[in-house]
């Protein structure tokens, strides 16, 4: 199976209240923990790379990786461009096989925002890949995106409908209060429970309804959407790391958005706590060992059982490859 584009997959999962996981990847570890779980729960998952990944790992090496998985799975997997913050970079990435790119050009004014994202459509769907864009703008930092509290803002409602006709985006990303990075919210926005778990504060659901009364039908992405495992931020704490009031986004809230028009939600956050957590505890477990694969593997193995429990209780995409 060669890879595909989000249409198909947007289309079920609108009409099947779930949402695909778009998974960050960077390595082999990374694209084998995720894709071995979504073969075992037969779920479509979108592969995502981000601009830092990309130079990290190499556009070749990556696309040969996702291919592999896509040899041993036989799952329907769409790779897409995460945050794209130019038309040159995305031009790249569609003409290096991607089937999927996101212009991000949130922090432009919105005539601009319209401007790039249309010339950046028109090229991909001269080359048949589809188009995420982005209106609102998410707070916090990850890879080569960091936007301050004071520059953040939510979507407005009354805008979308311009800018999805006006740049034939395929779908759009928007700003109902999630946020990039562990820190998703400072302890000041919090409340704690009686275990004295930071506790954020909720989406801005009323924002989602009305964009998608706006929209019908009409694909939308949440970025900024792992929910932070207190278990793995106890693990790397508890092994010599420094990670206090880490929070993310609560599940619930996550697979409610995903009941309703979110199609994608985009996870990489908790990867990187399952595999650094993870390693952490194993060098202090044995301190003694040095070969990667001793430390890799149980990495991996957290990874799949993160994302499984994301696709089946979380996304609800299980079964739907």
């Amino acid at each position: 199976m060669p890879l595909v584009t989000t249409t198909e997959m947007f289309k079920k999962a609108y009409d099947g209240g779930y949402a695909i996981g778009a998974f960050n990847v960077n390595n082999m570890e990374i694209v084998q923990g995720i894709t071995e779980a979504a073969k075992e729960v037969n779920a479509p998952l979108i592969l995502q790379v981000s601009k830092g990944a990309r130079a990290y790992a190499n556009h070749t090496y990556l696309i040969k990786l996702v291919e592999a998985a896509i040899a041993e799975t036989g799952l329907p997997i769409c790779l897409h461009l995460d945050h794209g913050d130019s038309f040159e970079l995305c031009k790249s990435c569609v003409d290096g096989g991607f089937t999927s790119v996101m212009i991000d050009a949130s922090s432009k004014p919105f005539e601009e925002n319209i401007e790039i994202t249309k010339k950046v459509v028109e090229y991909a769907h001269d080359h048949g890949v589809v188009v995420e864009a982005e209106l609102g703008a998410l707070a916090g930092v990850e890879d080569e995106v960091n936007v301050s509290a004071e520059d953040s803002h939510y979507t407005r409602p009354e805008e979308v409908e311009e800018f999805v006709s006006r740049t034939g985006c395929d779908s759009l990303a928007i700003a109902i209060g999630t946020s990039h990075g562990a820190y998703k919210f400072k302890p000041e926005q919090c409340t704690r429970n009686a275990d004295g778990i930071l506790v954020p504060p909720p989406l801005r659901f009323d924002i989602l309804e009305e964009v998608s009364r706006r929209l019908p039908g009409f694909p939308i992405v949440l970025h900024g959407s792992s929910s932070v495992p207190q278990e793995y931020v106890k693990m790397i704490n508890e092994n010599g790391g420094n990670m206090p009031n880490a929070i993310g986004v609560p599940e619930e809230e996550l697979r409610h958005a995903a009941q309703l028009s979110v199609c994608k939600i985009n996870i990489d956050s908790d990867l990187r706590l399952a595999m650094t957590g993870t390693i952490r505890a194993y060098f202090n477990e044995h301190p003694d060992h040095f070969d990667p694969r001793q430390y890799l593997k149980p990495a991996r193995a957290n990874i799949k059982e993160l994302v499984k429990h994301k696709l089946i209780n979380v996304l609800g995409c299980d079964g739907k490859a």
